[in-house]
């Protein structure tokens, strides 16, 4: 976000910059569940906080003073979307491992026995 938006800070305003949404106007297109969502599906850990805070930027008011009713319909649009598509497991944080096999030649020396995936 290149704006300066209520609630949002320098970690949230850069994963929203990082899924597109760059501007205010960027942000009330998607609505606070859509920009929400869009986060998660980067792949980023945001709380429901962040879900909050969006909406308090888009109604210009600090989050914890959203009514609750307003926090639960947030979150219930939330919940319906994922059930419709839900959030795709992250990959695993590494690959394969492997382990090289190496023996000795008593003619030749050493010798690579090749790559054993484990």
């Amino acid at each position: 976000m290149s704006a300066k938006l209520r609630n949002i800070g320098p970690k949230s305003a850069a994963w929203l910059r990082q899924v597109g949404l760059r501007t205010p106007e960027d942000l009330a297109a998607a609505g606070a569940v859509g920009a929400f969502v869009k986060v998660k599906r980067a792949g980023f850990k945001p709380s429901l906080n962040l879900l909050y805070s969006l909406e308090g930027a888009l109604q210009d008011c600090h989050w914890q003073d959203l009514p609750e009713a307003r926090r639960t319909t947030l979150v219930a649009e939330y919940e319906a979307i994922i059930a419709e598509q839900p959030l795709k497991k992250a990959p695993p944080a590494s690959g394969p491992v492997y382990e090289r096999v190496v023996e000795e030649d008593e003619d030749h020396g050493v010798a690579f026995d090749g790559d054993d995936e484990r």
